[in-house]
């Protein structure tokens, strides 16, 4: 059985977030042990309780995202229709009164345009990046922060604060934290989230769910309604921040949706085997075509201008 000995480049996080995955599998008698002794750290322990929590909070998201079925009453007799009518209005108004309903306490929303990134500070101290051709919602309340990503990308360094979690919405899939650092890009294809420090749950629909620490990255292909994750290195989270992507080893089709990002509409790509391609390279946000240029000097395709004017990479 081989030990969770961190490396060099491991964070407590990450290491909090394989040993939860261990202990979720029956481990034998020596990784108790080792977790016992690893487990034993003050920073270790409050790492792997922050990673407990947000498993019990992805139960909860997962649960709020199954359907409910509303239960048959039998009919009401007239008479009676407007007497709870009555009842139903004066304990709505007990509630207001009372209790309080959501009040909205910042609402906006942002419309980049090509090579209109923005940085925004939050009311609550966060820092939002927004890259070019994004829009997106903000609906913060005194019970929870909400960012509605319509199309395009972001990177968000949340404030922390457990009393209001932070959720990002990307259709019907859900990205909850509390305080982390980490960047969504909603593109045609794909739905992508990559964290560059804390923890992410991440449910992009209500049969797949991740859980991610610093330097993971989990994206989810909607045609094929398949979830992969991968590691990464902490200079690729949001590197498009600087005006450069850096991608290794990369399949063609997941790099064409990110650079739709940048020339939507323009770049086609032939269907079969091509999607799955392996690119690894740089590239200039500002400069994206240069890259698809480049591409029959990197891989076995070829580029073809339609005329309509989009660009069209074929196998060669």
């Amino acid at each position: 059985m081989t030990s969770f000995h961190a490396s060099a480049e491991d964070s407590i996080d990450a290491e909090a977030a394989r040993w939860f995955a261990r202990n979720r599998n029956q481990p034998d008698r020596q990784s108790r042990a080792q977790f016992s002794a690893w487990y034993a750290t003050p920073a270790h322990a409050k790492a792997y309780a922050a990673f407990e929590s947000l498993w019990g909070d992805l139960g909860e998201l997962r649960q709020l995202n199954k359907p409910r079925v509303l239960p048959v009453k039998p009919p009401v007799k007239r008479r009676s229709v407007l007497a709870l009518a009555t009842a139903a209005a004066v304990l709505c108004a007990v509630f207001a009164l009372n209790l309080g309903t959501p009040v909205a306490l910042h609402q906006q929303h942002i419309a980049t345009q090509a090579k209109g990134a923005r940085t925004l500070t939050l009311p609550d101290g966060s820092t939002l990046y927004v890259n070019a051709n994004t829009q997106l919602r903000i609906n913060f309340s005194a019970h929870q922060r909400d960012i509605f990503l319509d199309h395009g990308q972001l990177y968000i360094e949340v404030a922390a604060n457990k009393d209001q979690p932070l959720v990002v919405h990307a259709g019907d899939a859900r990205i909850r934290v509390v305080g982390t650092g980490f960047d969504v890009r909603r593109s045609p294809r794909q739905l992508v989230v990559s964290v560059a420090h804390g923890q992410v749950a991440f449910l992009p629909d209500a049969k797949h769910s991740a859980l991610l620490s610093a330097d993971q990255r989990a994206s989810y292909d909607y045609a094929r309604h398949v979830l992969s994750e991968q590691t990464l290195a902490s200079s690729e989270v949001a590197d498009w921040r600087g005006g450069h992507l850096t991608f290794r080893k990369r399949e063609l089709a997941s790099l064409i949706d990110e650079l739709d990002l940048y020339r939507p509409g323009v770049i086609e790509l032939a269907s079969g085997p091509l999607a799955r391609y392996k690119v690894s390279g740089n590239l200039d946000v500002n400069d994206p075509l240069a890259l698809v240029k480049a591409l029959p000097a990197l891989i076995p395709v070829k580029t073809v201008l339609l005329d309509n004017g989009k660009i069209r990479i074929e196998p060669r």
